[in-house]
């Protein structure tokens, strides 16, 4: 039996933490084998990258790279056994997260991120994202409350605004993949959207 795999996507803020956790619970209570597993990170090297990722500068090239790198080793190493053994892998970010902050955010070309896609992906993607689309202001107040930011979370307004902007050209071009959860509604509001969106896929 082939697994099914979930990611949730969105900007810092959004709330995708409490529901990837809700699903899972969700999930397990129906009899499935579940592995959470987050990007970049995911595997003990991916972990190791993240790290780099979130706390040393670097320039935009650099960035990707590691990007593709951590996601290379997760896929090898976590995603990919999970999914042959029939389990449910639900990812906080995946790929469209690259395509939002490094492409949308920092401006990189969407055709070098495309052949990286292809190279290191060879085909896979997520069978269902899940994306928690917020006001970046909305957001940012959120983050503020929650914990001291990360390298990405410093970045200003129109960082944001473009990086939800990327990921409204990734929904828009993947409509049968994407479901845009209202991440703005109060979290009983989106669980019901969350679990909608799962259920409502055949044979899941």
């Amino acid at each position: 039996m082939n697994g099914r795999f979930i990611s949730f996507e969105g900007i810092d803020g959004a709330g995708k933490s409490t529901h990837i956790d809700a699903l899972a619970a969700w999930l397990r209570g129906r009899g499935h084998d579940v592995v959470l597993t987050r990007e970049p990170g995911g595997s003990e090297l991916a972990e190791q990258l993240r790290h780099l990722l979130l706390h040393q500068p670097m320039d935009a090239l650099t960035e990707l790279l590691l990007v593709f790198a951590a996601r290379r080793d997760h896929l090898q190493r976590t995603i990919e056994p999970a999914l042959a053994r029939g389990a449910m892998v639900l990812c906080d970010r995946f790929t469209d997260a690259t395509f939002a902050y490094q492409g949308g955010g920092r401006g990189v070309d969407e055709g070098r991120l495309t052949q990286l896609e292809d190279w290191v992906q060879q085909g896979r993607q997520p069978d269902l994202t899940l994306w928690f689309d917020l006001p970046p202001q909305v957001a940012a107040a959120r983050r503020g409350a929650a914990r001291a930011p990360d390298r990405f979370e410093r970045e200003d307004a129109g960082f944001f605004e473009r990086v939800r902007a990327g990921y409204a050209r990734r929904a828009a071009a993947a409509p049968q993949r994407f479901v845009r959860i209202d991440a703005q509604q109060a979290a009983d509001a989106v669980w019901v959207a969350v679990e909608a969106a799962v259920a409502a896929r055949p044979g899941w």
